[in-house]
């Protein structure tokens, strides 16, 4: 069965592998990885920095900016989880296959960065992404209050 035709949840599992919710390794205590497996963790906090994997959206159905709305919703979660916020956001890697989703992409970006507190961000257009479905991935790094 190929990666399109299973959900995207499940492509996201399949190509992250099974993970745990919260692993601190003996030999790193000081490194709390969320939703953690043996190719990636979601989320990694170090430190007073929290270091998410690139989010991705579940309905691949979605336009740009649809899509993008939803990888902000993960990273909104994750932050939580993390224990700060979208406020705290210090840079952003978004990537896009096509770079004529800037503009939608963009709206839904600022619907959704809080005045006063947008991060550094760099976008990066052309690129070819994991499911051929997804048009928008997202990597943020944040502090930690």
């Amino acid at each position: 069965q190929s990666l399109r035709h299973v959900g995207a949840a499940q492509t996201r599992l399949a190509l992250r592998s099974p993970r745990t919710s919260i692993c601190k390794a003996m030999a790193n205590a000081d490194i709390t990885r969320l939703d953690c497996g043996k190719r990636l963790s979601e989320a990694v906090v170090h430190g007073k920095t929290v270091y998410l994997a690139g989010q991705v959206p579940d309905n691949t159905s979605l336009d740009a900016k649809g899509q993008t709305a939803e990888c902000l919703k993960c990273i909104d979660e994750l932050l939580a989880r993390a224990g700060t916020d979208k406020t705290r956001i210090l840079m952003t890697m978004v990537y896009l296959c096509d770079i004529n989703d800037f503009p939608l992409m963009n709206e839904a970006w600022d619907a959704w960065v809080p005045e006063g507190h947008s991060p550094a961000r760099a976008t990066v257009a052309g690129v070819k992404l994991a499911d051929p479905g997804w048009k928008v991935e997202i990597v943020v790094t944040a502090a930690l209050p």
